[in-house]
């Protein structure tokens, strides 16, 4: 008897000749790489709320603390970003995929999705969230086709008893019970 693995656990063949010049090819080889979820706001100039889903989080230095996330030049919404002096960064529970969504939607009332409140920047905090990270801006970086913004924690706080939702191959995901060691 031959042992056939199960079809769902096998690896998806890539081509290896798409090369980066395959946008898809290469949008997909980038999804393999399971992220967290993260809900990034804050206050334009002019005092409206803005809030988008990103996946691009990432620690940047412990000294000082920095984070940074990475906005597309083509947002509609990258003017008052860049001119924005402070953001927050929430980290979505496993339980928020319809938040992620909604702040995921362009044209949506993003807010009607989520609690929030003002924090130490006066920056949105939503109120259910797996942590949140307030920032003042640092440093803003233009690369390809998008900005890579960085900024200098000010205040955090988490929330113990949650786990992450993620996001991996194009679809959410929610952390298994195994832990690694």
């Amino acid at each position: 008897m031959v042992d056939v693995p199960d079809s769902r656990h096998r690896p998806a063949v890539l081509d290896r000749t798409a090369g980066p010049s395959n946008e898809r090819a290469f949008r997909d080889a980038l999804g393999l790489f399971a992220t967290g979820v993260a809900v990034v706001t804050t206050i334009t100039v002019d005092g409206r709320k803005l809030g988008l889903t990103v996946n691009s989080f990432t620690s940047v230095s412990l000294d000082p603390p920095l984070i940074s996330i990475n906005l597309a030049k083509q947002l509609r919404s990258i003017q008052d970003w860049l001119a924005a002096d402070s953001f927050a960064v929430n980290l979505l529970s496993e339980n928020q995929k319809a938040v992620s969504s909604g702040f995921a939607r362009s044209q949506s009332d993003k807010w009607a999705c989520a609690e929030c409140v003002q924090g130490k920047t006066s920056n949105p905090i939503l109120r259910t969230k797996l942590a949140a990270f307030e920032c003042q801006k640092y440093a803003c970086h233009a690369v390809g086709d998008h900005y890579i913004l960085i900024g200098r924690v000010v205040h955090f706080e988490i929330e113990r008893d949650a786990f992450p939702l993620l996001f991996y191959s194009g679809r959410y995901r929610k952390l298994g019970g195994t832990i690694c060691r």
